[in-house]
């Protein structure tokens, strides 16, 4: 395939645009159409009565009135394509592990569930967004909750310490997504669980649309097939796979400034993965303590 982005292209695009979001030069947006709040939404305000803010687009996503009004203000800035604290059956005292941490909005949620008795961490590799989250959490008090910089393919946490991995579209930006999946494995403690809310395609997408760095960096073009996510799952050891789309999938992908054609060819899946346990089944150990 010609004039395909290669690996450190990709994620420098990734870096550039999300790092200019965290600081409020950019949007998710990759047109200057205005929304009805004369904004493209991402950058709406989370007080816009008409829909289309970043509290707005966080409801079409799952989250509810109590988790808005729980995360600390500026942790929401409308990103993802689900809530994988929904789905993730946190318990008190748990370990977790945010993919591309962002703000910070998933990790503060899951400190709610956790308690003060567990511990969350976040990684990203945008330094704005880590300096973004660590100032909320400094500014709201989170002190279980921390945030570090670094890539997810090769992630600064060490093994087998983690009872939850979470991530909210982030790994269809990697451009290669066996490593992230490798490493999620590599820090859970046996028994332990992945969360993951992220795009899945349906079909393989066109070498155009793969060209376009702007669809990479938008989470749409570096979406992976279902059968190949789920065989970079089993390949990492993980066992109990479910890959199912999300309920609503077709309105959040509505949701982004996405073209038409490519809408359809992706969804937004809800992944859910364990480790197995320490005598080789898949429920033991996910109450081992670090």
């Amino acid at each position: 395939m010609e004039n395909v982005p290669d690996s450190e292209t990709l994620r420098a695009e990734v870096r550039r645009r999300y790092g200019s979001i965290a600081t409020g030069e950019a949007t998710l947006s990759s047109s200057a159409t205005p929304s009805c709040c004369g904004t493209p939404a991402a950058a709406a305000p989370a007080s816009c009565g008409c829909g289309c803010g970043a509290d707005a687009q966080a409801r079409t996503l799952g989250y509810s009135e109590g988790d808005l009004a729980a995360a600390p203000e500026g942790a929401n800035l409308g990103l993802g394509c689900g809530n994988p604290v929904a789905i993730a059956a946190l318990r008190a005292g748990e370990t977790v592990l945010d993919l591309g941490a962002g703000a910070g909005f998933d990790a503060f949620l899951a400190a709610r569930a956790v308690g003060p008795s567990g511990r969350v961490i976040g990684v990203d590799m945008t330094p704005e967004m880590v300096a973004k989250a660590r100032a909320n959490a400094k500014r709201s008090g989170f002190t279980q909750v921390e945030f570090r910089l670094g890539e997810i393919e090769a992630l600064p946490v060490a093994d087998g310490i983690v009872d939850v991995v979470i991530s909210n579209c982030v790994i269809n930006l990697c451009p290669d997504k066996r490593p992230v999946y490798r490493e999620a494995f590599r820090v859970l403690k046996p028994g332990g669980r992945v969360a993951v809310s992220d795009v899945i395609a349906r079909e393989e997408l066109p070498d155009d649309v793969k060209r376009d760095l702007a669809l990479h960096s938008g989470c749409l073009a570096g979406a992976t097939l279902l059968a190949e996510l789920e065989a970079i799952l089993r390949d990492a050891g993980f066992v109990d796979i479910v890959i199912r789309p999300k309920s609503n999938s077709a309105k959040v992908i509505e949701s982004w400034d996405a073209v038409a054609s490519v809408g359809a060819k992706v969804f937004a899946a809800e992944v859910n993965a364990r480790k197995p346990g320490s005598c080789g089944c898949c429920c033991c150990g996910a109450e081992q303590d670090d």
